[in-house]
């Protein structure tokens, strides 16, 4: 499958087009940019590959099956309607709208044009997830109670200004996602946002959320950008004992620093031996060794679902429903108090 990228910012080079290249049925096949400096970017990291000057020209060109749209998130759903209408298959950035009325209508677009939407959750690959879901699914620690995921960046230069930016629907997105993926749907959502009066309006840069899960199970989830320190973690606690992990985003680092995984799939994406979680329960404490952390493996799926007519990854309607919990979480930061499903 063809794959071109919308937008050559920190999402297009560093979580998109080294994770196509290394995908398996999947080639990248151009980049859209236009600003001087991007197009030198792309030129230099994949010399080979043509580059558009706008969404039409590369639709012009019928060399492609499938874009990525990855711009900021105030263009992003005029692109992917052009790139719907255009009968071209899409993987949209999260959040793939602005909010999940929004996000619907996109749904339906794709749905009436014949072409499959997926919405890139890349961080259900991130390898701390998938080493507690395989904890989950084999039951060594009992029933979950409760789950705590917390991430914190000291990142203030990537916080998106203003009203349609913000935190809860950038790192929200991936958080509230993880656990809707881990955990099952949400009945109830209770939250506290923390914002800060900029240039471009009020834009939220932190926030904690409750989720109350269909099966009985809560989770707690809280992000920040702005507070000065880096910390992942994530702490599961059930009837039979608790896991914890302190994560280090493994495959974030490896890119920032210059690899690629295609160059080494079977090595990409493990966390170190001194990273890896602590399984406590009434019989022992035990190092539970990293699963893989597999970006690519999104668009290997994503592929497939485009030959093989089977759902993508993560599909729009799972899209719509964190979109629901972000729109629930805002109107209860705004009104203090719980939100029902």
């Amino acid at each position: 499958m063809r794959i071109c990228v919308v937008g050559y910012g920190t999402g297009g080079q560093h979580f998109h087009a080294p994770f196509i290249e290394a995908a398996e049925g999947c080639a990248l096949a151009g980049v859209v940019a236009r600003a001087p400096g991007t197009v030198a970017k792309v030129r230099a990291d994949f010399p080979d590959q043509p580059v558009f000057s706008s969404l039409g020209e590369m639709i012009a060109s019928g060399t492609v099956d499938a874009v990525t749209i990855t711009t900021p998130p105030e263009t992003r759903r005029d692109l992917v309607m052009e790139a719907i209408e255009a009968g071209l298959h899409v993987i949209a950035d999260k959040p793939f709208a602005p909010n999940a009325d929004g996000a619907r209508q996109l749904d339906a677009a794709a749905t009436a044009r014949g072409v499959v939407l997926g919405v890139y959750q890349n961080r259900r690959y991130d390898s701390d997830i998938q080493t507690l879901a395989k904890l989950i699914a084999d039951g060594r620690r009992g029933k979950i109670w409760r789950v705590h995921s917390r991430m914190d960046f000291d990142d203030p230069a990537t916080l998106e200004h203003g009203p349609t930016g913000g935190l809860l629907r950038d790192l929200g997105s991936h958080l509230v996602d993880q656990m809707v993926w881990l955990l099952g749907p949400v009945t109830s959502v209770d939250a506290q946002l923390d914002h800060v009066d900029l240039p471009e309006g009020r834009t939220d840069a932190g926030f904690t959320i409750t989720l109350r899960h269909e099966v009985g199970t809560h989770s707690h989830i809280s992000a920040s950008k702005l507070n000065h320190f880096d910390q992942r973690e994530l702490r599961a606690y059930g009837d039979a004992g608790s896991y914890v992990s302190h994560g280090t985003d493994v495959q974030a680092q490896a890119i920032f620093a210059g690899a690629r995984p295609a160059v080494d799939p079977a090595g990409w994406g493990y966390e170190p031996e001194s990273h890896w979680g602590t399984l406590r329960t009434a019989d022992d404490e035990a190092r539970i060794p990293a699963e893989q952390g597999r970006y690519h493996d999104y668009y290997t799926a994503f592929a497939r679902a485009v030959r093989d007519g089977t759902p993508p990854p993560v599909t729009a309607a799972s899209g719509v429903r964190t979109l629901q919990i972000l729109d629930a979480a805002r109107q209860s930061a705004e009104e203090n108090r719980s939100i029902t499903l």
